[in-house]
């Protein structure tokens, strides 16, 4: 019997751009509604009232909400396909952002932050899934690569068109551009085929679909994937929560020029991407995650000596973070890549468990920065060191050595 996902996969080589660019837009929404924001992150915090350490929280809402969001995308796009959900999750984004926008405290800005991740949240995880459906094994690998590789371009002109929004007008508007990017990827979406064919979806009931994830969860070499994605994610939100204030606070960079230093590690992330999806066919994914995690791990190292030392000052952080941001081409696109090819049959649920652990991690990381909060680089430098260690430690002893990788 004929896949009947071929005129699909067909469609996919024939219009790459096209879905390159969309696939992409849907993926730079986890960064985009994080990045864009954080130069603004000290002015909230006197704008809202809020005490030391409670503005950090606004990032862990939002991975909170994305990390449990996508535990509910996942099992409905592999029953109704992706298309539908997307499109409801950027409803909910739009709306959470206007929220965001309005929020007169704290409080506010952390439960509307909750719903603005829940709706982006639909948009990533169904990308992931769309690449599983298109693509397999080392080019879903180099893929999702490629995309990554695009969408560091928000992280990379994200904060600096956030400082100069803030510069220009308010920490609202930010929140405002976000609602039309939300609108704008809407009217994109109507151009993006459905890529789970009715077919292929699954028609058991919901409920059982949730049980699976325990099933899922029992899986050693997927925990091992999920698990080096998943403290490598912690390690970097930590970094997002913490850097604001160890730049502009502790440093006292200007908030418009921290987007130049956090655009810096967004290069890096470029750069390790594109190598990797060179390398990727002749090396294997596993065996560049491999290494990825092994910098991340040192570098995290380097980066807690000179925090808790101040050795270098500013670059004493800057360069380490950079290092270790870098290390995000070998290691987050290769453990998705290695989660989904384990069960092609089940792509929107292990998408959305694998994301819901790394943004789970996230959580970790960034609330530890916001409860440890001193005034001083040193939780920020302490807590990403912690999980860059732990990130190489699942991917050297829970993801099995194949024969290719010797």
């Amino acid at each position: 019997m004929p896949d009947a996902s071929t005129p699909l996969k067909q469609e996919a080589a024939n219009h790459s751009f096209r879905i390159l660019a969309i696939l992409s837009m849907l993926m730079a929404f986890a960064s985009i509604s994080t990045d864009f924001y954080l130069p603004a992150m000290p002015v909230m915090r006197d704008a809202l009232h809020a005490g030391k350490g409670a503005v950090e929280l606004t990032i862990s809402s939002y991975l909170i909400g994305f990390s449990l969001g996508q535990l509910v995308w996942g099992p409905v796009s592999d029953r109704w396909g992706r298309r539908g959900p997307i499109a409801i999750g950027l409803v909910l984004f739009v709306i959470g952002s206007a929220g965001c926008a309005m929020s007169t405290s704290v409080t506010m800005m952390i439960s509307w932050r909750v719903l603005q991740a829940v709706g982006a949240c639909a948009s990533v995880v169904l990308a992931r899934a769309m690449v599983s459906d298109l693509y397999e094994g080392s080019r879903a690998a180099q893929m999702l690569s490629t995309f990554m590789m695009v969408m560091a371009i928000a992280p990379l002109i994200g904060p600096s068109l956030g400082g100069q929004i803030l510069y220009w007008f308010s920490w609202q508007a930010i929140f405002w551009t976000l609602v039309g990017v939300g609108v704008a990827t809407l009217a994109a979406l109507f151009v993006l085929p459905e890529t789970l064919p009715p077919g292929r979806r699954h028609t058991e009931p919901l409920g059982k679909a949730f049980k699976r994830y325990g099933e899922l969860l029992r899986h050693r070499q997927l925990l091992g994937y999920a698990g080096a994605g998943g403290f490598f994610y912690g390690g970097t939100f930590a970094y997002i929560a913490g850097s604001p204030f160890a730049y502009i606070s502790y440093h006292h960079v200007a908030p418009r020029f921290y987007g130049l230093l956090f655009g810096a590690g967004a290069i890096g992330v470029m750069l390790s991407n594109l190598i990797n999806a060179r390398l990727v066919k002749r090396l294997g994914s596993d065996a560049l995650m491999r290494a990825g995690s092994a910098g991340a791990a040192l570098t995290s190292i380097w980066l807690a000596l000179d925090a808790w030392t101040d050795w270098g000052g500013l670059f004493g952080l800057a360069i380490p973070l950079f290092l270790f941001v870098s290390t995000t081409g070998f290691i987050v696109a290769n453990s998705i890549a290695g989660a989904l090819n384990l069960f092609p049959q089940r792509a929107g649920a292990v998408s959305a468990l694998v994301g819901s652990m790394q943004y789970g991690t996230g959580v970790l990381g960034s609330a530890l920065v916001g409860f440890l909060a001193d005034g001083t680089p040193r939780p920020m430098g302490g807590v990403v060191a912690v999980l860059g260690v732990s990130t190489l430690l699942c991917a050297r002893f829970l993801v099995p050595r194949r024969l290719s990788d010797w």
